[in-house]
């Protein structure tokens, strides 16, 4: 089972030479893959790297509002950029439609992310873009890496059980299972159902698969998109887990043995949280603005 630095494993490297390799991360745009990704880029920041975070111009937005400009500020080698995913203006303090989401940007991400990579590389302040860090459920990042030819990594935010109950969605609606004839499957005990077919996943049930599955509809949007991103993921080059070997080792194998480029180096949490740069403290990756009404309660509290 391949696992440990990802830096070292993925034929990714911090420097070559004198000239920092590049990597660009692209993250979903939604708060709980944004930190992850977050977190990733700054353990490969501190190994070295130059960084480009894309963000989608709706959260970049909500980052100033709820951090303030410093929020992309960035650092001298760590920069923030944004690029539109293709939806019309929403709930400013709420994270966009996910199956609009979802569709929008498999339609509407490769060009202007394209774009943006071209941009980069045509800047004398940069280094050239030499690897792109993409979320699993981005395909316009994978694509955009095979079309200007650099290496690519996915970093997969879920945990590894729902990575592989996804890969058997496919056979689940070959089986006839999904999806549901009718809304009774909500109630009559169908989710009861034991599924012993998924290797590394005993004891499953129905209702213990993610609940995509849970729709009645062909043609749904997330269902299929899932379904049509997971089997992508098992031809990556390389599928970064954020978890560890002890944790979820029956899982890993099974998962290794149809994509063999995997990279089990979390929690990334704790060793984001162990980097000794203070620099990093200004990186913030949240989209929340913070009530300070607790606090003002807390002081009367603390006053009496």
């Amino acid at each position: 089972m391949p696992h440990g630095c990802v830096v070292a494993r993925v034929a990714i490297h911090g420097k070559t030479g004198s000239i920092k390799s590049h990597a660009v991360c692209l993250p979903f745009p939604a708060q709980g893959h944004i930190n992850p990704m977050m977190q990733l880029a700054k353990l490969l920041h501190s190994r070295g790297f130059y960084i480009t975070f894309v963000n989608s111009e709706f959260n970049h937005r909500r980052l100033i509002r709820s951090r303030g400009e410093e929020a992309v500020k960035g650092l001298p080698d760590f920069r923030f950029e944004a690029i539109p995913v293709g939806l019309p203006p929403s709930d400013s303090d709420a994270t966009q439609c996910v199956p609009a989401l979802c569709d929008s940007k498999r339609k509407n991400c490769l060009a202007p992310f394209l774009q943006l990579l071209s941009k980069l590389n045509s800047s004398p302040q940069l280094p050239p873009v030499t690897c792109i860090v993409c979320d699993g459920i981005m395909n316009s990042g994978t694509k955009a890496a095979q079309l200007i030819g650099v290496p690519y990594a996915q970093l997969w935010t879920s945990s590894t059980a729902s990575f592989l109950g996804f890969l058997h969605y496919k056979e689940l609606a070959q089986r006839g299972i999904v999806p549901f004839k009718d809304e009774r499957f909500v109630s009559d005990g169908t989710l009861e159902m034991p599924i012993d077919w998924i290797p590394g996943m005993p004891n499953m049930r129905l209702k213990d698969l993610p609940s995509f599955i849970r729709t009645t509809d062909p043609e749904d949007t997330m269902f299929n998109y899932i379904l049509e991103v997971s089997q992508e993921r098992l031809n990556s080059s390389s599928i970064i887990f954020n978890t560890f070997d002890d944790l979820d080792k029956e899982v890993l194998q099974v998962i290794a043995s149809k994509s063999p480029n995997i990279y089990a180096i979390g929690p990334l949490t704790s060793l984001s949280r162990n980097l000794l740069e203070i620099q990093h403290n200004s990186l913030n990756s949240s989209l929340w603005k913070e009530d300070t009404n607790c606090i003002e309660w807390l002081n009367t509290i603390v006053a009496t």
